[in-house]
């Protein structure tokens, strides 16, 4: 089975939007709870522009009487960033290289710049006593540099495959990522995958074996105002079990 984590980073850019602590980040991380997904993922940017540090740390708090719940922090390791990985202990920490301006999340780590600062990442958030993931493109040599680093896990960036899935290009997509994960696996590490997945091309996906976990939200949380929250979300964790 594929655990199913619900990004709630856009019910925090609702909120925002209003001046005002509502619609309540916690409250619908316990929705969402209640409706049985598997874990809670958030990325908190440096403009807050819609998680805030406040919200990361209230999460954390309120989760910890959900303890098969995992929660995942994800984003840029500054060093603000890794203090609340330091102080907030989630389950997992996934390691994004995202500008300060950047809109969303586009790439994957370059490892031949980065791999020295990965490895030494790796051994910190290991320290917190948390999980390491990093962001990373399908390629073959990306994957063989992450594996030297000590990092427990990498996060597939699916936008190619999301962009690719309905024309001819998809199965093409697809291989590169099966064989990707199935390298990944080989060396020691564990596959999760995100961005713009959705429920048309997740199952698809889920085809390559062992995907441990999806993060999902955007789309998710669009599919929900169009169709209502258990329906969504049912559809979501068939689709993953």
């Amino acid at each position: 089975m594929t655990k199913l984590s619900v990004n709630v980073n856009k019910i925090a850019l609702l909120r925002n939007s209003r001046g005002r602590d509502f619609p309540n980040v916690v409250e619908f991380a316990k929705k969402f709870i209640n409706l049985g997904v598997h874990g809670i993922t958030v990325h908190p940017r440096q403009d807050e522009r819609h998680i805030t540090v406040k919200d990361a740390y209230e999460l954390a708090e309120f989760l910890q009487d959900y303890p098969d719940v995992e929660y995942n922090i994800e984003g840029y390791p500054s060093a603000d960033f890794m203090k609340i990985i330091r102080e907030t202990k989630p389950d997992q920490s996934t390691l994004v290289p995202d500008g300060v301006n950047q809109v969303t999340s586009d790439h994957g780590w370059d490892m031949t710049k980065h791999q020295k600062r990965i490895s030494e990442l790796a051994i910190e958030i290991a320290d917190y006593g948390v999980r390491s993931a990093v962001f990373l493109d399908p390629e073959i040599e990306q994957v063989k540099l992450v594996a030297q680093t000590g990092v427990d896990r990498i996060e597939l960036y699916t936008e190619e495959y999301a962009s690719s899935y309905g024309t001819k290009n998809q199965e093409k997509v697809l291989l590169k990522y099966q064989q990707a994960s199935q390298l990944a696996q080989k060396l020691g590490l564990g596959v999760n995958a995100g961005h713009d997945l959705d429920s048309h091309n997740l199952a698809t996906f889920l085809q390559i074996p062992n995907i441990l976990e999806v993060s999902i939200g955007h789309v998710l949380t669009i599919e929900c105002i169009q169709e209502g929250m258990p329906f969504v979300v049912k559809r979501y964790l068939d689709i993953c079990q």
